[in-house]
């Protein structure tokens, strides 16, 4: 069993401030997930990359409609960026995106930022 949500998106976040010391911001985001899966499966934590989200729309369900970075344990969704600067669409992505999966929480980092504390933001999903 994973650990609950907080220490969980302590330990995710924690190695992506370790990934982005080392490779420092600039490089493509499939370099960043690509790393930062190898650190959170050698962390031993169960990783999904790129999931597709599917909705319910009017009746009809369509299987493919969103396509997340990552999901970690069935419980934190990541979306991952590489920008020079978080835009609101960014969020709204993010928030969209963890209103159609079962997730608690998610996570928008952005590897592009100097420090990766600047460019993160942790969602909660609502009850």
């Amino acid at each position: 069993m994973q650990e609950p949500g907080p220490i969980l998106t302590d330990k995710i976040i924690g190695l992506g401030i370790k990934v982005h010391r080392s490779l420092g911001p600039g490089l493509l985001e499939s370099v960043y997930a690509d790393c930062l899966t190898h650190e959170l499966r050698k962390a031993g934590l169960q990783v999904q990359r790129e999931v597709r989200i599917g909705l319910v729309y009017d009746g009809m369900t369509f299987e493919k409609s969103f396509i997340a970075d990552a999901i970690v344990g069935d419980e934190v969704l990541l979306e991952l960026k590489s920008v020079e600067n978080l835009l609101p669409v960014h969020e709204k992505q993010t928030r969209t995106y963890l209103r159609f999966t079962n997730c608690r929480l998610a996570l928008l980092m952005n590897f592009g930022a100097p420090m990766l504390k600047d460019g993160l933001r942790r969602y909660i999903a609502a009850p």
